[in-house]
């Protein structure tokens, strides 16, 4: 699996963005639940370059695209510091793995590229939210060791969350409970 950044600034590339478009609808479901897309069943080449564009506006932000035999199967975007001060650890904002690739371990494959950056960055931990009535995100990341440490609007939209952390160091305390809002 090959985990690369999508450069900041300027289009992207109109196939590239027809990959990311099939991948964004392909996650009905979650579309439908995060009300990210006005109509989650006709997600537009426009409203994916544009959602992207606000994630890649802010200057910690990462979007990165893993590609498995040539083709697109995920994304993940992380922010390396959060907007609020006095929290410490990097974001994962989203990882969305094709929906034709899911069950084939790519998004533990994902999480796991992530996370040993963040490591090497020197980082202790990491956090991401997880929409309340996202089950399958909430079993997903509980499988891979994240617990849940708050529950609480999200910062962009307000919408109810349970905010997960995972130590990326043994020396760190896993159970820490000092969360922040999304």
């Amino acid at each position: 699996m090959i985990l690369r950044p999508l450069s900041p600034g300027g289009d992207i590339p109109a196939p590239l963005l027809a990959e990311l478009t099939a991948l964004y609808a392909s996650q009905h479901e979650f579309h439908t639940l995060s009300g990210d897309f006005p109509d989650p069943g006709d997600i537009r080449p426009e409203q994916v370059a544009a959602a992207l564009a606000g994630e890649l506006a802010h200057p910690d932000a990462q979007v990165l695209l893993a590609r498995a035999e040539g083709r697109l199967v995920a994304i993940a975007i992380t922010l390396a510091h959060h907007p609020d001060p006095d929290d410490p650890d990097p974001w994962i904002g989203l990882l969305m793995v094709d929906a034709a690739e899911r069950k084939k371990g790519y998004g533990r494959r994902i999480a796991t590229l992530v996370e040993e950056r963040f490591r090497a960055d020197g980082r202790d931990a990491v956090r991401l939210a997880v929409l309340d009535g996202n089950t399958k995100g909430l079993a997903f990341w509980t499988a891979l060791g994240y617990r849940v440490v708050a529950h609480r609007p999200d910062r962009a939209l307000g919408r109810p969350c349970a905010v997960l952390r995972k130590a990326l160091r043994a020396t760190e305390g896993a159970d820490r409970t000092d969360a922040v809002a999304p």
